[in-house]
């Protein structure tokens, strides 16, 4: 047979082909699986995080700011441990990026506060000196969306069996339960309460007058979800 092989080169080439091919899929499609599996400490978007998520789309924040630490020393150190695919297991879509025209920010909730986030949106120079990111001051005016959110948590849970109101592990050994609503005005209560912790942390005295009358900027969820990026 191997010197019939030999002596027609296209069948010997077809051949290996399809052994490359078939030992890929059996070594290389399985770690493919179980490396998008979500990692230990990764929970779903709650309500406001998820509301804040599309504020950050809307605005076009990916086009200047990746979301993908990349596994080189100069970037570790600066960003932190580099990115791994399970930690995306409930972006939709991803947000990785290839251009910085600011720093990275998959990591950006262990490093930022609160009060920061709100002077760098509210006048990014305060902060930054230098910056030429412009001030997002319509944030403190606009509603967050939570109608949207709350449907696109709806479609999630059903069609890609994200997992609310269960229990998953966090890297310290507890649990964590994201709640999803039962209803679209149980979605606005839920978020509600997210802001009110949100807003104790921060100084616009108009946001937290919103906040109280049961409004929601979208300053607020914002900053939830990049409290959230860890």
């Amino acid at each position: 047979m191997f010197h019939w092989l030999e002596k027609h080169p296209f069948f010997f080439a077809v051949g290996v082909f399809i052994a490359i091919a078939f030992a890929g899929l059996v070594e290389i499609l399985p770690n493919f699986a179980h490396s998008s599996r979500p990692v230990i400490g990764t929970a779903p978007y709650s309500t406001l995080e998820l509301a804040g998520r599309h504020v950050y789309i809307k605005n076009s924040c990916n086009a200047c700011h990746s979301q993908l630490v990349r596994p080189f020393k100069s970037e570790t150190d600066r960003y932190g441990h580099y990115s791994l695919s399970g930690e995306y297991a409930y972006d939709r879509p991803f947000l990785w990026g290839s251009k910085r025209t600011g720093p990275d920010l998959m990591r950006v909730g262990n490093y930022r506060t609160t009060d920061w986030h709100e002077n760098h949106m509210k006048d990014p120079k305060s902060v930054v000196p230098g910056s030429i990111m412009p001030a997002y001051t319509w944030l403190f005016t606009n509603s967050a969306d939570i109608d949207t959110t709350y449907a696109e948590q709806l479609t999630v849970a059903k069609h890609f069996s994200v997992p609310y109101n269960q229990d998953v592990p966090m890297k310290d050994g507890s649990v964590k339960n994201v709640k999803m609503a039962q209803s679209l005005a149980e979605a606005h209560e839920i978020a509600l309460e997210e802001a009110k912790l949100v807003t104790a942390d921060m100084k616009d005295q108009d946001v937290k007058d919103a906040v109280n009358r049961g409004e929601i900027p979208e300053i607020v969820a914002l900053i939830a979800y990049l409290n959230s990026l860890k």
